[in-house]
């Protein structure tokens, strides 16, 4: 119990300094606030971070919570390849609405120089777990194929979520980075299905329409 009250206070505190990030900028946004906002202490921030500048590798938990609370919603018989596009929908909203573009951009580019954790790369996360469970049961059911493997599925998924965050960044945010994807991710990943019969996702599209 203990370690999991552990976790939702750190989540707390990420959750929170996100959003004051995008709502009023990194520089103008204290610990103080944060720990008002997430309604925690100081002790508790200073636990987990040594500073706000530590806030910055923690996107890639903050994401992981997001996946962790779709989970849920991701209907039994939901095709499978449908699920992904699902959660990139839903992850792509997340970004459009509540994460800076600018500390989006600082991270990944911090991800191509660092020589410690490339966080957003670890294999651990949720985020990679979530897809290789949805692509080995995608596989199993005959909805995708099963001529490529999992990992080498989920490499790509996650290369072509790379390029569309980067490419969004890129072009400062012009454009819906979910509308955007919408279109282009069953583009990218449309061959991995099983049956190239077009097929119909009603759930995606009805949640891309305003």
């Amino acid at each position: 119990m203990a370690k999991k009250n552990n976790r939702n206070t750190k989540s707390r505190i990420i959750a929170a300094a996100w959003k004051l990030f995008y709502e009023q900028g990194y520089d103008d946004t204290t610990v103080e606030e944060i720990v008002e906002e997430s309604g925690t202490s100081k002790g508790s921030f200073y636990h987990y971070f040594n500073g706000k500048d530590a806030l910055l590798g923690s996107l890639s938990e903050l994401f992981d919570d997001k996946y962790t609370e779709l989970i849920p919603t991701l209907k039994e018989d939901m095709h499978s390849f449908d699920k992904l596009m699902y959660l990139n929908r839903e992850m792509f909203r997340m970004i459009d609405n509540s994460i800076s573009l600018d500390l989006l951009a600082r991270l990944y580019s911090s991800q191509l120089i660092t020589t410690g954790e490339r966080h957003l790369m670890d294999h651990n996360r949720v985020y990679y777990k979530l897809l290789r469970q949805i692509a080995a049961e995608g596989q199993q059911k005959g909805e995708l194929r099963d001529d490529i493997s999992v990992n080498e599925f989920v490499k790509t998924y996650a290369l072509c979520e790379r390029a569309l965050i980067y490419d969004w960044c890129l072009c400062s945010g012009e454009y819906s980075l979910s509308r955007y994807a919408a279109e282009m991710m069953p583009r990218f990943l449309g061959g991995f299905r099983k049956s190239s019969k077009a097929h119909s996702i009603q759930a995606f599209d009805e949640g891309t329409e305003e």
